[in-house]
């Protein structure tokens, strides 16, 4: 499994007052991360920076050349992101919601083969580094590497100082090796996290899944609802505490996973019209041939294609004829 390594207040050794001390083991041990002191066993690697939100296919690609540089350098493989996203510190207004937690680009990270991910705590001071100080701070002094890969749409440091001509000017300063990855497209345009995140706000699951190289995914706690579905014979597991994008409403086929198993799921998304006038947004997850007790359970639900909108019907009848078909519609898909 990909390690994630957490960094906590980095400033350069030369700032005043040197390095403040890293944030406790406690919380670190809390967070299942390890903390600032333990950074002997990933130095000396190869070290690519970025956001790899979704970890997508584009993200794959450069992730690829980080493992096999490593591998002839002989050392680790690995990856930084900063977190919070930048934008949210910087513009909270804009800032981008994301597609997947730490925890979810650590595991997709592991099936490339990276031995690390450092998380690197975003705060005002910290962006208020120059382009130099990030560099010696975080390339040099806490991960000693021997070697950085970077798409050609690399910035860094203060109000985006450090683009890649100051990068590969550090690098050669320091006898760091840079190599620079184009980005991959699909289309005419490049794979990006953006491109993604517009793709699920249309609901076109499908072919966002395409650019992600997997399917999108969300993790909620399963809580009770007002057991309507079981009322007219599909109960569902209604999702709460959903941390990243959930695609734009309607009725989807996917997977829902537990722990340890995966069910083929009929997936809805939105407002229950049919019932209800207040418009209130969930998401209820019907799984197929399954009646077994998911509550109170952390579920991971896979979204793999899209089909139908959100439709008022005029009885629960009809809504019932409606969902038999969605039902048989999703098992064609998933087969």
């Amino acid at each position: 499994m990909t390690a994630i390594f957490s960094l906590q207040n980095v400033w350069p050794h030369d700032s005043e007052g040197g390095l403040p001390p890293s944030y406790g083991d406690s919380e670190a041990a809390d967070s299942g991360e390890t903390s600032d002191g333990d950074l002997s066993s990933i130095q000396g690697g190869v070290i690519t920076i970025g956001n790899f939100d979704g970890v997508h296919r584009g993200h794959a690609a450069l992730l690829g050349h980080v493992r096999k540089l490593a591998d002839q350098l002989g050392g680790p493989a690995i990856a930084m992101v900063l977190d919070p996203h930048p934008a949210t510190i910087l513009r909270p207004d804009v800032a981008p919601k994301r597609l997947t937690q730490i925890e979810t680009r650590a595991e997709l990270m592991d099936q490339l083969g990276i031995d690390a991910l450092v998380v690197c705590k975003t705060s005002r001071r910290f962006l208020d580094l120059s382009a130099e100080q990030f560099f010696s701070s975080l390339v040099q002094e806490r991960l000693q590497s021997k070697a950085m890969i970077e798409g050609p749409n690399f910035f860094f440091g203060r109000n985006r100082g450090g683009n890649i001509e100051v990068l590969a000017e550090l690098c050669g300063q320091a006898e760091i090796q840079l190599q620079i990855v184009d980005p991959m497209h699909i289309g005419p345009q490049m794979i990006s996290s953006t491109r993604i995140r517009g793709l699920l706000a249309e609901g076109a699951a499908a072919e966002a899944a395409v650019l992600l190289g997997h399917p999108h995914m969300i993790s909620g706690t399963v809580t009770s609802g007002a057991k309507r579905g079981r009322e007219i014979g599909f109960p569902t597991a209604n999702l709460t505490g959903i941390e990243v994008v959930v695609p734009c409403p309607g009725v989807y086929a996917g997977q829902l996973r537990t722990s340890d198993e995966n069910h083929r799921a009929a997936i809805h998304i939105g407002p229950n019209p049919t019932f209800e006038s207040n418009g209130d947004c969930k998401v209820e997850v019907h799984v197929l041939d399954y009646d077994g007790d998911l509550y109170d359970q952390r579920v991971q639900v896979d979204f793999l294609h899209r089909v139908r909108d959100v439709v008022r019907f005029e009885s629960p009848d009809e809504l019932v004829l409606q969902l038999h078909q969605d039902i048989a519609e999703i098992r064609r898909v998933l087969s």
